[in-house]
């Protein structure tokens, strides 16, 4: 075969509009011109590429496969003028990042110090929750990702880097925090305002209260870390929220730290790439901050909100 990477490119964004008139816009070429590219590209590999039933354009298995493989291509194009530009100073470059919702507040702060040593780097950065995390991982569509234990079975590398204690937090003048020490059996008294289902904070939890063969109640499911803890300030429930998110709740006093048995709960967060993935030289360079020189930042950040977790206990 002979193919030209014009033909992988049209046909790429034909195969995601799935319509040559919009795939035509965006390539600022005329449909003629756009259908040609791709007739001669399913002359090249003999076999249909995209099918027409009724209306409506639609893949071939071989059309699927050949969508794959285009997307590939130009990525590998795409990092490797990256790579080259990057190579004459580290100082450049654009870093894709991704990061759970619950990481967002430590995570900005790092990059805020990371910016301060190299200025001229580009930063993109994706805060979503965990599903959707997972998704950009699959499609490669951002060097590196900040979240809680990943799962297995998606050829994932995942290295630790901060220890991430989920607390148990309600409004200041609840009953429970009045006392030195709350059991299990009397926190699951209480109703709960929880993560969806499916969230790291979500599983990390369900497995805790099963090993200690408890069950809570949840009063209501949101996806929004923020929108929970505004609920646990209006008595809504209990909330069980990283430590790393209370930063401004605990200062400002609306929210409170219960002491309870087997709590925190003691995750950490991960650093995650695709197994095999070649990192650009500065998601390289940003990876081994993270690892080795992020350690006076997080710990800038992370103690006060130990000291309010020592008072809690005492």
């Amino acid at each position: 075969m002979n193919l030209t990477f014009r033909q992988l490119k049209v046909f790429d964004v034909v195969a995601r509009h799935l319509n040559y008139t919009r795939a035509a816009k965006e390539l600022h070429l005329s449909q003629p011109a756009v259908s040609m590219q791709v007739k001669q590209l399913e002359e090249q590999v003999d076999t249909p590429l995209i099918e027409k039933l009724g209306k409506k354009l639609y893949l071939t298995d071989v059309g699927h496969e050949m969508h794959n493989y285009a997307r590939s291509t130009m990525q590998q194009l795409i990092d490797l003028e990256e790579t080259i530009v990057q190579m004459k100073t580290l100082q450049q470059g654009h870093l894709k990042l991704a990061v759970a919702s619950t990481a967002n507040h430590f995570v900005i702060r790092m990059l805020a110090h990371f910016a301060k040593i190299h200025p001229k780097i580009r930063i993109s950065l994706e805060v979503t929750n965990r599903s959707s995390l997972l998704e950009l991982l699959d499609k490669n569509q951002c060097d590196l990702v900040i979240m809680g234990s990943p799962p297995e079975g998606h050829n994932l590398m995942a290295s630790p880097f901060l220890e991430n204690p989920l607390v148990v937090v309600t409004y200041p003048e609840h009953r429970l925090t009045a006392k030195k020490k709350v059991s299990l059996k009397e926190l699951i008294k209480e109703e709960f305002v929880m993560r969806e289902e499916g969230s790291g904070t979500r599983i990390a939890i369900e497995r805790f209260f099963a090993e200690q063969e408890l069950e809570f109640k949840t009063k209501m499911d949101m996806s929004n870390n923020r929108a929970i803890k505004h609920a646990a300030e209006e008595g809504l429930g209990l909330a069980i929220v990283s430590m790393h998110t209370l930063e401004l709740e605990l200062k400002a006093k609306t929210l409170k730290i219960v002491n309870v048995e087997g709590f925190p709960i003691y995750r950490h967060w991960y650093v995650v790439q695709r197994e095999g993935k070649r990192l650009s030289p500065i998601a390289t360079v940003f990876k081994d901050y993270i690892m080795e020189g992020a350690d006076d930042v997080i710990e800038e950040f992370t103690a006060p909100l130990y000291k309010h977790l020592e008072q809690s206990a005492n």
